[in-house]
């Protein structure tokens, strides 16, 4: 943020004055020889100075993005990095009531988030799903939950291949969330809210200046509320400690934090189909057995960073531990009859348990050759997890399906749960290690080159209980960067990018290895982009990318023995991404995202034809919040969120219908450090159906909604 106008005239102001009395007391104490200019009146020496600049800014807006470690693994502004890089902070969660994932991507082009199976978040990046490309602080944090925004500063997507930064996966894209950490300020902040449908939440934020060596930050947040779908409810809780220490100068710190994180739900897994088309019913609906769908899970984690700043050189490191228990179960509806009258329904459990051990080690320094300037990294990442799997099926009576009245779609009965002859039991065992090492090189201020490379080595060691088998599996992968960035002036940005990423047979999760996926190599994530961003009056982020992501080395069926697999399978995505983040006026703040993208099997893979649309990737989609502050206490926001179509699974049977949604808000200072929120969301009550996980599987949007929220900072 820059600082307020008086601040800064106040400060170049003393500056000036030190700089004119500064050398003459020097020069009364020295009578070494200079070329100074001689006062021929006086026949003392006269100063010459050098100019002073006053460099007067308005702040920047709170919605803009500042500088981030995310794409590069060294501060730098989004601007000046070669690649498509969102941020949605903390001023914008805040004033659209944010509290998922999932309403966070609404305002990053390129990306819309899946149903899950109603236990998960699973974002859909530049064509390509996933479960597995979520950082916590830029470490991997893959299990499959749900994660709150409790305690975030912002989350950050960084769009296209990244394996260089991130290690294996990350084909379409991350999401790395930014935790607050403990700063040498005090404040306390408590919000509560309430609002439709039994909505209920209290969350904290509170810091303390301990010492001028300590500082500490307590984030809480609870959360009990009813869901708009029949019997459907959530409530989690969460608490993040953390504690900074420094030396006197604060080029030496530690940061350590720890968090408990608890969600329980219930596991919605939404509406059928009939005819191509969401099957008619109230949006209400539940199908199958609310009280016998759940969700939960329990996190947590600690983490550790020391960081020092040597000048020229600073070192990071990084360590973090996360054990995630996770169970769900769901009776779920499978496909309608040809009447339309009748639904089956299924039931299944799974149970999963993984930790993560990850350590982080980066290097960074400045180095000179001649004109050229170099910012250096060089980096080690070890990681370590172990996952455990165990999954039953369903059995009404001693069938595994049920059928039920589309019209009438409850069920209330007995299901017993118990193993099948398919069902999973199993343990995996991954070790990874990692080096990196990268090269942002300034031929000039306005011409830049980032290079860089990771090689990973990925060993998987799986354990079929059930089969009494072993299968192991190690990767080695070598993942290029390079991009080029050329600054027509300081605040815009031409680039161009080439990144290659690679995601081992063993898939996101690593939950199966079987003798054929044993055999094959890693798919391969090849994304050439170019764009242009512009920090117009630094005050308002303007970004365009357009881009080519081809996915190849998939699977397909051997055309002259179709029970074998062949690496010939292709899928192509392309596109362009536009973005406005920051302020159009000092009252009227905007979030504009607009994705325009094509997602197509190109060569025929196990999954579908070639000439097949990936699901869950609507060919334009468009975001637009505004925020107006009529006065300093008094504002009001308006946002629309429009989609078309798009396809519910990878068959392309049926199609989940364009619709535009708009949202609305009024915010109000009270006084005594009291502010009140409102919130509206589907203020015209459109009917629409944003995402699914399977063309019966098909998740309603929430009917017209409103949260009133209040906040005391004390």
């Amino acid at each position: 943020m820059f600082k307020p106008l008086h601040i800064v005239v106040r400060t170049s102001l003393v500056a000036s004055i030190f700089a004119v009395i500064a050398p003459t007391s020097l020069n009364a104490q020295s009578n070494a020889p200079d070329s100074s200019l001689r006062d021929s009146s006086s026949g003392r020496k006269a100063q010459k100075l050098e100019t002073v600049r006053v460099d007067a800014r308005t702040s920047r807006s709170r919605y803009s993005p500042g500088y981030s470690r995310t794409a590069t693994k060294m501060s730098a502004l989004a601007r000046d990095v070669p690649q498509s890089l969102t941020t949605v902070n903390s001023a914008l969660v805040k004033d659209q009531g944010m509290k998922s994932m999932a309403e966070v991507v609404r305002y990053i082009p390129g990306i819309t988030m899946g149903q899950g199976e109603g236990n998960r978040d699973q974002p859909t990046i530049r064509g390509n799903a996933t479960t597995a490309d979520f950082f916590i602080d830029g470490v991997r944090d893959d299990a499959q939950y749900f994660r709150d925004l409790y305690n975030l500063e912002r989350v950050e997507a960084l769009k296209g291949s990244n394996a260089m930064v991130f290690g294996r996966g990350g084909g379409g894209g991350i999401l790395n969330r930014v935790t607050k950490e403990a700063h040498w300020s005090t404040s306390r902040q408590v919000a509560a809210e309430t609002g439709s449908f039994g909505s209920r939440r209290v969350s904290t934020d509170l810091q303390q200046n301990v010492s001028p060596f300590v500082a500490a930050r307590l984030n809480s947040v609870y959360e009990n509320s009813d869901l708009f779908r029949d019997g459907s409810s959530l409530e989690r809780s969460g608490i993040n400690p953390t504690v900074t220490i420094a030396n006197q100068s604060r080029a030496t710190r530690l940061a350590v934090g720890y968090e408990h994180f608890v969600d329980r739900r219930t596991a919605d897994r939404g509406i059928p189909s009939f005819q191509g088309k969401p099957v008619e019913t109230d949006p209400s609906t539940f199908f199958g057995s609310a009280k016998n769908s759940y969700a939960r899970v329990g996190v947590n984690s600690a983490s550790a960073t020391l960081s020092h700043d040597a000048g020229a050189v600073q070192i990071r490191n990084n360590t973090r531990f996360a054990d995630y228990d996770k169970f769900y179960q769901n009776i779920y509806p499978g496909a309608v009859d040809a009447s339309g009258a009748s639904v089956s329904l299924s039931a299944y459990n799974h149970s999963i348990g993984r930790k993560n051990y990850f350590n982080q080690t980066d290097v960074t320094w400045r180095a000179g050759t001649g004109a050229i300037s170099h910012d250096l990294l060089a980096g080690v990442e070890l990681g370590r997890q172990s996952t455990s799997n165990y999954r039953n099926t369903g059995y009404f009576g001693t069938a595994t399906a049920f059928t039920v009245p589309v019209n009438n779609p409850l069920y209330d009965e007995a299901v017993t749960f118990k193993q099948s002859s398919s069902d999973a039991d199993n343990t995996t065992l991954v070790g990874t290690s990692s080096l990196y090492v990268q090269d942002q090189i300034s031929f000039t201020p306005m011409v830049k080159l980032l290079t860089g490379a990771r090689y990973e080595s990925f060993a998987v060691r799986y354990n079929d209980n059930r089969a009494g088998a072993e299968r192991r599996r190690v990767d080695r992968m070598i993942s290029p960067r390079a991009g080029l960035v050329v600054k027509p002036n300081e605040l815009t940005s031409i680039y161009a990018t080439y990144s290659l990423s690679f995601l081992p047979g063993s898939g996101d999760q690593f939950t199966t290895l079987t003798n054929v996926t044993r055999a094959l190599r890693p798919e391969r994530f090849t994304n050439y982009e170019a764009g242009v961003k512009w920090d117009a009056f630094d005050r308002l982020a303007l970004s365009a990318a357009a881009y080519r992501l081809d996915r190849t080395n998939t699977r397909a069926a051997d055309p002259t023995d179709p029970s074998k697999s062949v690496q010939t399978g292709a899928q192509r995505s392309q596109g362009i991404e536009l973005s406005a983040v920051g302020s159009v006026t000092p009252a009227w703040e905007i979030a504009a995202g607009y994705a325009r993208q094509e997602a197509n099997i190109i060569q025929a893979t196990t999954a579908s034809p070639a000439g097949a649309r990936v699901p869950l990737v609507p060919s334009r989609s468009i975001s637009l919040w505004n925020k107006y502050s009529m006065t300093k206490r008094f504002g009001a926001g308006l946002g629309v969120v429009r989609q078309s179509e798009m396809f519910a699974a990878i068959d392309n049977k049926v199609t989940l219908p364009a619709f535009t949604r708009f949202d609305g808000a009024l915010f109000a200072g009270i006084g005594f450090g009291l502010r009140a929120q409102v919130n509206v969301e589907n203020l015209f009550d459109v009917k629409y159906f944003p995402t699914s996980t399977s063309n019966n599987n098909i998740s309603p949007g929430s009917p017209r909604s409103a949260r009133l929220s209040v906040t005391a900072e004390f």
